[in-house]
C-alpha cells in the first residue's frame, strides 16, 4: 500500500463575525445544508484554539474546487463586527494553526500552504490574512 501523500494545505475562514462561537457541529450542519455529506474541511479551529477533525486526512474534502485532495483547515471567524473581511484569529487560533501546519510538515515534509484566495480563479478574501507571509517558510512556488 503506498504511503499517504498530501499535496498541500488550504487555509480558510468560516466567514462568521469575530467573537461568535461556532464549532465543528455548526460547520457540519452548514455543509449538509449545501447538500454535502458533512463538514468539507479536514480541520476546524475554534476561537479557543481547539482543533476539531472534520474529514479524515486522505479523504477527499469539499472546500476548494480543484484542491479538495489538499487538507482543508478552517478557522472560525474572518469577518469584523461590521461584516467586513478581517483577520479575526484569536491568539489561541493563531497558535493552533501554526502548530497544525508545523505538524503536517513534520509528517509529510515540504508541502505547500496557501490561502483559499491564493488559488486560481478564487475571488474571495478567505482566509482574510496573508498566508504567504505568515507561513513563508512553507510556501512553495
Amino acid at each position: 500500500m503506498p504511503a499517504l501523500t498530501i499535496p498541500g494545505i488550504v487555509i480558510h475562514c468560516s466567514s462568521t463575525i469575530e467573537g461568535l462561537w461556532f464549532d465543528i457541529e455548526d460547520v457540519d450542519v452548514w455543509h449538509k445544508q449545501r447538500g454535502w455529506k458533512g463538514c468539507g474541511y479536514h480541520f476546524v479551529i475554534g476561537l479557543n484554539g481547539d482543533i476539531w477533525q472534520g474529514r479524515a486526512v486522505g479523504e477527499m474534502g469539499a472546500h476548494a474546487k480543484g484542491y479538495n485532495d489538499w487538507v482543508g483547515v478552517c478557522y472560525i471567524g474572518g469577518l469584523d463586527s461590521t461584516g467586513k473581511a478581517a483577520d479575526t484569529r484569536t491568539p489561541s487560533q493563531r497558535r493552533a494553526m501554526a502548530e497544525l501546519v508545523h505538524a503536517f510538515h513534520m509528517v509529510f515534509g515540504q508541502i505547500a500552504v496557501v490561502g483559499h484566495r491564493d488559488l486560481p480563479g478564487v475571488k474571495k478574501a478567505c482566509p482574510c490574512f496573508d498566508v504567504k507571509s505568515e507561513f513563508e517558510e512553507y510556501w512553495t512556488e
